[in-house]
Formats: structure tokens, sequence, C-alpha cells
């Protein structure tokens, strides 16, 4: 598969989440997506899949987490390979969040049209959908 149509994937993976946990947070599929987190553990496939497999300059070097410099230079290195699994990571992790969002403002009771604009910035801006997502929760919860 090229990058480009595992990126497709990936991006066609986590939408049908998201508009689930707007518009349909009760329906029994949203509820199963969001406890099984089966999407996030298939894109952790493709993120895998992509980071062992870059040709940056002589595979993976996880010491390159421990610094600004490292990190930069892996990306800058790494191909278009470790730049499409960086984006994999971040499509798994913010949905893990969305569906945190849902299931925990579900369990408190509050109402899902506070939790919606929460969502709607986890998917398009990761933390700050869960930052005002806490922010939600310590007033309306």
């Amino acid at each position: 598969m090229s990058n480009e149509a595992a990126f497709s994937l990936a991006n066609a993976l986590v939408l049908p989440q998201w508009l689930l946990m707007m518009f349909a947070p009760s329906w029994q599929v949203t509820q199963w997506l969001t406890k099984l987190l089966f999407i996030p553990a298939l894109l952790a496939i493709l993120y895998l899949y992509y980071l062992l497999t870059s040709s940056g300059s002589g595979g993976l070097d996880f010491m390159s987490f421990a610094t600004l410099k490292g990190v930069m230079t892996l990306f800058e290195k790494g191909g278009e390979r470790v730049m499409l699994a960086g984006w994999i990571h971040y499509l798994a992790f913010d949905l893990v969040a969305g569906s945190w969002i849902l299931r925990d403002g579900q369990q408190r009771g509050i109402a899902h049209g506070w939790l919606v604009p929460c969502l709607l910035f986890c998917f398009m801006l990761g933390p700050t959908g869960l930052l005002f997502y806490v922010i939600v929760r310590a007033v309306r919860g």
C-alpha cells in the first residue's frame, strides 16, 4: 500500500466513529466502539508497521525521543513513513481521548450538547478538546 493510500485509509477509519460520537452518542454501535477501542487498535497496527519499516538513518533510534533535537532529527531524516506513523499516532490517541470524553461525560450525566464542542476540538486539535472537556466537567459535572 502506498503511503498516500495508508494516509487516506487511516483518516477514513477514524471519521465514522467521530461522527457517531457527535451525532449518535447513545447508539449501541457507538457505545461498543468507544468501549472496545477497536479503531485505535487497528491504527496501532498501521502505526507499528509504518514506524518499524521507515527507511530513516538505519532504523528507529529510541534515544531520539529523549531530546527535542532528537525528535526533530527523527522526523527530518525518517522520511515519509515516519511522518505517516506520527500522523497515525495523532489519529489514534485523539480518538482514544474523544472516546473517553464521551464515556466520561455520559457517566457524569453531562448533556451531550456540552460534549459536542469538546469532541469537535479533540478531533481537530487533540489536547485542546481534552482541555475544554476538563473545564466543562469542572463546571457542569
